[in-house]
């Protein structure tokens, strides 16, 4: 590895995953700190300019959200020239955006659930509109999944019934004005795929008591169950390669995680792909490093080495 001694930790921020983004980036500086490098956090809400980052020899991006993971950083840490962990700025456009990803997965016949973009939620109306129109499409589902065009950690994700006033969904939102999409419901089993270093580790399986994998059951529940998957020979040969596939076809590299679902028939689908994904104690990234013993500062000292 190039002489790195002094690295910043980029967390914390603005946006609504700012709290798992400040546990996140203690988690990675105490890493840090353990395996020898000097570090400082530096919460990116009180950083007055980019410019600062030039004191440090790297910059581990522990930065959850739009701040963080939609390409906008990383295209101005380019610009200045200043080394850091995770996809370039392509990458994280790509995978940002929901409709680009689709788009992209779409084109390179990657399975992925099938949407409709809606451009506000306050643009139509809440009992007759392109909900109905959604139901219409995704015949014969019962139910459908809203969700923010751009945002992460299942923030403003509702699994909609078709039989329910669409009212209670619209006002659950902390931002309805702005664009979402509607999803086609795939019932099945939940996986996800951590991928360090164009390597997949053994693939997570989640089981949530909740409707789906929603914030609650990410980061608070102690109910939620992340157990390595139980997946034939085949299935993990399959998904393992589909992850690496959808990651490389959205041009991330260095770090990620690719999360999917399993129908009844036994398809994957692609949901999406993590730029900067979770570093804390209920997180998957460590979760599925430890099934192959490798320790929470292990996997920090690996992103490091991939991002280089």
């Amino acid at each position: 590895m190039e002489n790195l001694n002094n690295i910043a930790v980029l967390y914390g921020g603005s946006s609504s995953e700012r709290d798992i983004s400040l546990q996140s980036g203690e988690g990675v500086s105490k890493a840090l700190i353990e395996l020898g490098f000097s570090t400082s956090l530096i919460d990116y809400k009180d950083l007055s300019s980019l410019n600062l980052l030039k004191n440090f020899d790297f910059v581990f991006i522990a930065l959850h959200g739009f701040e963080g993971e939609s390409g906008i950083l990383q295209k101005n840490l380019n610009d200045l020239k200043i080394k850091y962990t995770g996809s370039s700025a392509d990458g994280c456009r790509n995978s940002w955006n929901k409709k680009i990803t689709k788009n992209i997965l779409k084109k390179n016949n990657i399975n992925t659930p099938n949407w409709i973009e809606i451009e506000n939620l306050s643009n139509f109306d809440l009992d007759l509109g392109i909900r109905h129109k959604a139901f219409d499409i995704f015949k014969p589902f019962d139910s459908i999944f809203l969700k923010p065009l751009e945002d992460g950690s299942s923030i403003d994700i509702f699994k909609v019934d078709k039989n329910l006033d669409f009212k209670k969904y619209y006002l659950s939102c902390s931002n309805p004005n702005r664009a979402f999409i509607f999803e086609e419901y795939i019932e099945g089993r939940e996986f996800t795929v951590t991928v360090v270093d164009n390597k997949c580790y053994p693939p997570i399986e989640i089981i949530t008591q909740n409707e789906f994998y929603d914030y609650e059951a990410k980061y608070i529940s102690n109910q939620t169950i992340l157990k390595k998957a139980d997946l034939s020979k085949t299935n993990l040969i399959e998904i393992k390669s589909l992850a690496l596939n959808a990651f490389h076809t959205l041009n991330c590299k260095g770090w990620g995680r690719v999360d999917f679902l399993q129908s009844k028939d036994g398809d994957f689908y692609v949901i999406e792909v993590n730029t900067v994904p979770g570093m804390t104690t209920h997180s998957c990234v460590p979760k599925s490093g430890s099934y192959v013993n490798l320790s929470y500062n292990e996997i920090v000292n690996k992103i490091i080495y991939a991002s280089m």
